[in-house]
């Protein structure tokens, strides 16, 4: 692969990258607080694709042939897999196989208004297990998430919460009773309305807590723009 190659290759995985960073499918990849970064390294990219291009053009010196190590074209994978591969969100078989990333909050803010209140999968589950419940009494909740379903079948509500990108995403686990959908199709996503259960279960994979909400109504909702839980860090 020769300069001009490279800049090309550059150029596009630049290029690759804006798309991205543009369009939602970038959050499949990160986080929505790292779209700056993302934007920038395509732009450096670019801007170094455009140089080594310049600089080629510019050299008037004889060139000596010799051979490309022929490894190089292998940054092109990662390029074809951004342009041609938009991978699904993480769903039910991770969040099985992995224990519950529940953690303990620092604190816990004012409900929002509404009726019923909305409330993520991770405030909902802290809010419940290490709160108590007491925030949670009297108000019905509203919640959205996808399917999961365990061994035995019990359903739980999840949302995959990130740190930094979906290499790193764990799930947060709601166990849902009441009035239930009579089928239950792991990875569908669901809006659930209901109210706080007391009593926890523990996840069978890491022994976490694992709060109850008893439902009162539900429906099928589409893939949200963003599915990954980003109140994780928050």
């Amino acid at each position: 692969m020769n300069r001009q190659a490279q800049a090309a290759v550059l150029f596009l995985l630049g290029g690759a990258l804006l798309h991205a960073g543009t369009t939602d499918l970038y959050l499949r990849y990160v986080k929505a607080g790292l779209r700056p970064l993302l934007l920038a390294s395509g732009a450096v990219l670019i801007a170094a694709a455009l140089a080594t291009a310049w600089y080629e053009r510019r050299r008037d010196r004889e060139r000596h042939p010799h051979p490309e190590p022929r490894v190089a074209w292998l940054l092109l994978l990662p390029l074809l897999a951004l342009i041609l591969i938009a991978p699904p969100a993480l769903g039910s078989y991770s969040a099985l196989r992995s224990g519950t990333a529940l953690q303990k909050p620092y604190g816990y803010g004012p409900l929002p208004a509404g009726d019923p209140v909305p409330l993520s999968v991770v405030d909902y589950a802290s809010r419940a297990a290490y709160g108590h419940g007491r925030s949670l009494h009297g108000r019905a909740v509203r919640v959205t998430g996808f399917l999961a379903l365990d061994h035995a079948g019990r359903p739980y509500l999840v949302r995959m919460a990130l740190n930094c990108c979906a290499a790193d995403a764990q799930p947060v686990k709601i166990a849902l009773t009441g009035a239930l959908p009579p089928v239950l199709r792991p990875d569908a996503w669901l809006e659930v309305t209901g109210a706080y259960a007391p009593g926890l279960a523990r996840d069978p994979v890491n022994d976490g807590p694992v709060p109850y909400l008893k439902v009162s109504s539900s429906r099928p909702v589409p893939v949200p723009r963003d599915p990954y839980d980003e109140t994780w860090n928050t």
